[in-house]
């Protein structure tokens, strides 16, 4: 299998976690696995979170496809797997380092891709419930949260 094929692999299953990811948590952790999720709007004490063991759900199949893939050697399923972890550590960058600054090496940004993400998040949190939420994705977020942020933009150099 080309190189290019494999890179490819890995770049569509990169973007179809986005879309994978917003499914499950519209229809997964605000459903039947609320309970899991749930600490992770209504904060509890303690340094980790229930919501924390749904790591675990996209690890295991990207270790799967990654360890499976090269043992058998079938580069698809391997690329496939590479494509999940790529997704896991953008996840952690943007979802604990930047959104939620779980870990504190990024406080403030001017960046209005980040501020838009973290305004869409902001929103979502909102939400203290299962029901009635919105924002679901990580990545992409909708055309109301860029104007929200550019707006907001406009009125602060308005006022310089």
């Amino acid at each position: 299998m080309s190189w290019l094929l494999i890179i490819a692999i890995i770049i569509i299953t990169f973007f179809g976690m986005e879309a994978i990811a917003w499914l499950a948590h519209r229809f997964l952790m605000h459903g039947i696995l609320w309970f899991l999720h749930k600490d992770h709007h209504q904060t509890e004490p303690g340094i980790f979170e229930k919501n924390d063991s749904f790591f675990l759900i996209f690890a295991i199949p990207s270790w799967l496809c990654i360890m499976l893939g090269m043992i058998y050697k079938i580069d698809w399923v391997t690329a496939i797997g590479l494509g999940i972890l790529l997704y896991g550590i953008a996840y952690f960058f943007i979802h604990e380092v930047i959104i939620h600054q779980r870990v504190k090496w990024f406080t403030r940004s001017n960046n209005i891709y980040i501020r838009t993400i973290r305004w869409a998040h902001k929103m979502h949190h909102k939400h203290l419930n299962k029901y009635d939420g919105e924002s679901f994705g990580m990545l992409f977020v909708a055309k109301k949260y860029w104007d929200k942020v550019r707006n907001d933009k406009k009125m602060i150099n308005l006022k310089s």
